[in-house]
């Protein structure tokens, strides 16, 4: 058996209007191509009249004979959809500023094979974790940020997603407003984390804010970025019980790690193309 004739893995995304038939005309699609269907989700939105589905099957069929099989039900449908090989590792640029927890976790994921991205640059507004990026062996872009120079940041951000290819972009703790034109250019592809005390304790060390105040549950959450600031739709939360035995800076150290996690998640999500968007919501599929 040649490597042509070995099967091959893809995962089906898609969302359309609901309407009967979906299903049975996917399958047959998939079917026509050869493929054995191995997973299959799927989810109606009732607020959105969505029909979302995310199949994985396995074929000796090339991807283009699995795309042409499956062209003529999309159009019918009315879909939006993507096929991707299962495993495909995602080309994803990191972004950060002065913390590395965050950055470290996917780095560290990463390279162990846990998550299935490809990371061609790291980009910061500072140059304090230029160590972190040689010592993972990978590009690190120094480009500062101020009131005056924000546009031509963004432009050089827009040249090296364009040059690497780029198609997930990862706010790692990056601590610079993003211009809502941007926020567009990247609908659907990059990821912001933040604490999820929001809109309560916004600015300086909401942790401390948190503790001020004898809060019991912190957390994150990781979400889509969108113009309207830190209010995209969103792909993972993580909550942990706190009490009042802990310190300010014990909050700290417990939401570093909680919003690394719930990150690294997110990405993983993603990146495994297990998250469609329905309007300012997600579905993630398990």
């Amino acid at each position: 058996m040649n490597e042509d004739q070995l099967a091959k893995a893809y995962v089906v995304t898609l969302s359309c209007p609901d309407r009967p038939g979906i299903v049975h005309a996917v399958a047959g699609a998939l079917l026509v191509a050869g493929c054995n269907i191995t997973d299959s989700q799927q989810y109606g939105s009732e607020s959105t009249g969505t029909f979302f589905m995310r199949v994985e099957a396995t074929t000796i069929a090339s991807q283009s004979e699995v795309v042409a099989a499956l062209e003529p039900v999309a159009e019918a449908f009315g879909m939006q959809w993507n096929l991707n090989p299962v495993g495909r590792k995602v080309r994803t640029l990191l972004m950060a500023s002065k913390s590395a927890h965050c950055l470290n976790d996917l780095l560290f994921l990463q390279r162990s094979g846990t998550l299935p991205i490809e990371i061609p640059a790291i980009v910061s507004n500072h140059r304090d974790l230029a160590g972190l990026a040689e010592f993972y062996g990978i590009p690190f872009h120094y480009i500062p940020v101020a009131p005056d120079t924000k546009e031509q940041a963004e432009d050089q951000l827009r040249k090296i997603i364009a040059e690497e290819g780029v198609e997930l972009t990862v706010l790692a703790r990056y601590m610079q407003i993003i211009s809502d034109d941007l926020c567009t250019e990247l609908t659907g592809k990059a990821i912001n984390i933040h604490h999820s005390f929001l809109p309560s304790f916004k600015g300086a060390k909401p942790y401390h804010q948190a503790h001020a105040r004898g809060v019991k549950l912190i957390g994150a959450t990781a979400h889509y970025v969108t113009a309207a600031l830190d209010e995209g739709p969103i792909i993972e939360q993580e909550v942990i019980r706190v009490d009042h035995a802990r310190t300010p800076e014990q909050f700290v150290q417990m939401g570093r790690d909680v919003e690394g996690r719930t990150l690294a998640q997110a990405v993983q999500w993603h990146a495994e193309h297990r998250v469609l968007l329905d309007g300012n919501r997600t579905v993630v599929f398990n």
